[in-house]
């Protein structure tokens, strides 16, 4: 593999042709003038006489925007990366090009003015082996190049020459580069550095479920936006109708990856956490551990079920339809027979009492055809209608509103015993019970008035799943996942029922009492058994010396993983310093702020307070976790609980100890800690006047 091309100097544009990076900077010239000239063509469209209503002027008038939106080019974003050459044509479906001839490989299509491709977007099937190819595969590709650049200045390419068996496979200098450059904001997109082994995921079929385990630095999470961006690609039509969605753990996760999918041109998919998608009430209570775990078993989902199907009674009166001078007698065995066929055919509860007046209106016309009359499909909907009918289908399959009913199963022992007969034994059912108001004080009779935790709002959300089906959508990716609760998972599967899921997590790094134990069994909620389990173990974000130093911990929270092992040249800086108080703590921080990126003090979430009046009292500026797309500030204060999924350049970790000791027990504490070891891309300080937790001795 050749060494990166130095930048030379001067403008490239008036440098001689037969130097290839100046033929390369004159071609990202020409490839963004026809960008814009893309642009200026979608731009430049009238829709004023578009013979059409008015909805459907506002709905081209949206996609126009989307698409100018799209077709932006953003001067710090390189408009490709790499560029091949193929010894032949590519294949019929990649009939984009012939043989000997070179691809430009970037984030988006752009074509020139005769519309012949001057840049092919990552998605296309001619650009897979920029990803794929290798010494031992070429792939019909006999040059690989990739590009550096500065800012969105081209400053160098690298080749590799596939075919050629007289140069060794060596790493590439300039992909390196790319993975350890530092970051300031937001999560940037991977494009340009996709592995094969992410690859394979990013290009997975939408028709199957995938699960990706991967520890910290393995870019799992990236390749699950990446893959959504491809199946857009792919699928367009499709997830335009059904839509998509990425689910995070927190509002501040979401804040940090939120740029990714834009900058590849997908402005689209929606993004929100489970507690968006369950809320139903407002969420003003929590609950203690033992009750949310009990809470979050996915037996309640049996439970509630009953709860529901109880409001249904047998009929014990006939239905006397009065139509003119007729009467039509529907007898209580016959509605009886009617009410428990409904029953046996599993419909959602809403959707059987919707069918029951229809089904009791086509007993009496079938009794008026016998009589000689001859009744139509209007005559069966007005009888539906009739006052005896609905007054039947009231008594005997009466509405049901699922917040009511969740409030009457946490606040009624008697039914909450009822309908938990043999799932829950009677210490749960104690223990998931709103305790009962002392004397002078009335009992929570209101929907309004109850103080509903985030695992109340799942339950609403499967009755209400139970009484009217949700609806789904084309793809959904959930992130983080190893820290839902089996009830949060079905409540995530309902939005995918008809569509397909892609689940990222670490089971190393789950930090809830009820964290889950294996991906077989959180597919198994999803409702998805089916799905594909892949694991990503090759770590490009986490130092070495960092993630062996984090995978002390593996043994005692996760045995059965398989450790991350870094492949990244550059080890990374790592220090482990005994302090006597903050004012070291802040030393650090600010030593950390010298270097060029981003930095990260992470420290328990009691320890945070004191951590904030030490950086102010020391004149240092510092945000939030999720500020870091509005603020122009190198520092984050991050509180562990909130630490999950963000990355920095530089981090220092405060005492460990009190990490772990923040959480409720030991395991969940070392858990913690293992995700706050693991946030740093190049270099961590720990500090400690505390002893360190003996499971990193």
């Amino acid at each position: 593999m050749s060494t990166p091309a130095a930048d030379p100097v001067g403008d490239p544009l008036d440098a001689s042709l037969d130097d290839p990076l100046a033929r390369e900077r004159s071609h990202l010239a020409s490839s963004r003038s026809a960008l814009r000239a893309m642009r200026e063509d979608v731009e430049s469209l009238d829709i004023k006489d578009v013979s059409a209503n008015w909805v459907n002027a506002e709905v081209l008038a949206r996609q126009i925007d989307e698409r100018i939106k799209a077709l932006a080019d953003l001067s710090d974003t390189p408009l490709f990366f790499g560029r091949l050459n193929y010894l032949h044509a590519p294949g019929a479906e990649q009939a984009e090009g012939a043989g000997g001839e070179q691809f430009y490989i970037g984030r988006r299509h752009v074509h020139d003015g005769d519309g012949d491709p001057m840049v092919i977007d990552w998605r296309a099937p001619v650009s897979q082996p920029f990803y794929r190819a290798s010494k031992k595969d070429p792939q019909d590709i006999s040059l690989r190049r990739r590009f550096g650049y500065t800012g969105g200045d081209l400053t160098a390419y690298e080749d590799e020459h596939l075919m050629d068996p007289a140069e060794a496979a060596a790493t590439s200098k300039l992909l390196q580069q790319e993975i350890e450059r530092p970051r300031v904001g937001p999560m940037r997109d991977i494009v340009a550095t996709i592995q094969p082994e992410q690859d394979e995921i990013v290009r997975s079929g939408l028709g199957g479920t995938v699960c990706v385990q991967g520890g910290p630095g393995t870019g799992k999470t990236a390749v699950g936006l990446h893959r959504v961006a491809y199946l857009l690609y792919a699928h367009r039509e499709r997830l335009a109708r059904t839509g998509t969605l990425v689910i995070g753990p927190n509002k501040s996760f979401l804040h940090y990856i939120e740029q990714v999918l834009p900058a590849l041109g997908e402005l689209t998919v929606r993004q929100g956490t489970v507690d968006d998608l369950v809320a139903h009430v407002e969420v003003r209570g929590t609950d203690e551990a033992p009750a949310a775990v009990i809470k979050g078993d996915a037996r309640m989902a049996e439970v509630l079920r009953r709860a529901v199907y109880s409001h249904v009674s047998i009929p014990a009166e006939p239905v006397m339809v009065v139509r003119g001078s007729r009467r039509w007698r529907v007898p209580a065995y016959e509605l009886e027979d009617i009410v428990r066929e409904l029953l046996d055919r599993d419909i959602r509860y809403g959707a059987a009492r919707e069918a029951l007046p229809q089904r009791i209106a086509h007993a009496v016309l079938v009794q008026m055809e016998r009589s000689g009359e001859a009744p139509d499909d209007r005559v069966q909907d007005a009888v539906a209608r009739n006052a005896a009918v609905k007054a039947a289908v009231k008594a005997v399959w009466p509405p049901v509103e699922p917040e009511k009913l969740v409030l009457r199963l946490l606040t009624d022992a008697d039914f909450l015993a009822a309908h938990a007969d043999g799932i829950l034994d009677e210490d749960e059912q104690k223990t998931i019970l709103w305790s009962q108001p002392g004397p002078g004080k009335r009992a929570v009779r209101s929907v309004k008035a109850a103080k509903w935790s985030a695992a109340d709002a799942v339950l609403i959300d499967e009755a209400t799943d139970i009484v009217q089906r949700t609806h789904s959508l084309g793809h959904v990716v959930l992130d983080e996942a190893q820290d839902l609760s089996p009830m949060q998972y079905r409540a995530v599967g309902r939005r995918c029922t008809t569509g397909s899921a892609t689940v990222l997590g670490d089971l190393a790094q789950g930090t809830t009492p009820w964290a889950t134990r294996s991906w077989d069994e959180a597919l198994a909620h999803l409702g998805k058994s089916d799905g594909v389990i892949e694991e990503l173990t090759a770590g490009f974000r986490v130092p070495t010396d960092v993630i062996t130093y984090a995978s002390r911990l593996l043994p005692h929270i996760a045995p059965g993983l398989t450790p991350v092992a870094s492949v990244r040249e550059n080890p990374g800086f790592f220090d482990l310093r005994e302090t006597g108080g903050t004012a070291e703590v802040v030393a650090a921080c600010e030593e950390l702020l010298r270097n060029e990126g981003s930095t990260g003090l992470i420290a328990a979430d009691a320890r945070v307070p004191e951590l904030a009046e030490a950086l102010t009292a020391a004149g240092i500026g510092y945000i939030d976790p999720g500020e870091e797309t509005t603020v122009d500030t190198r520092l984050t204060l991050v509180p562990a609980s909130l630490a999950k999924g963000l990355e920095y350049d530089y981090v220092v970790l405060d005492e460990p100890q009190a990490v772990v000791d923040g959480e409720p027990d030991e395991r969940t504490g070392l858990r913690r800690l293992y995700v706050s070891l693991t946030r740093a891309v190049s270099g961590l300080i720990v500090t400690h006047a505390a002893p360190l937790p003996p499971q990193l001795a």
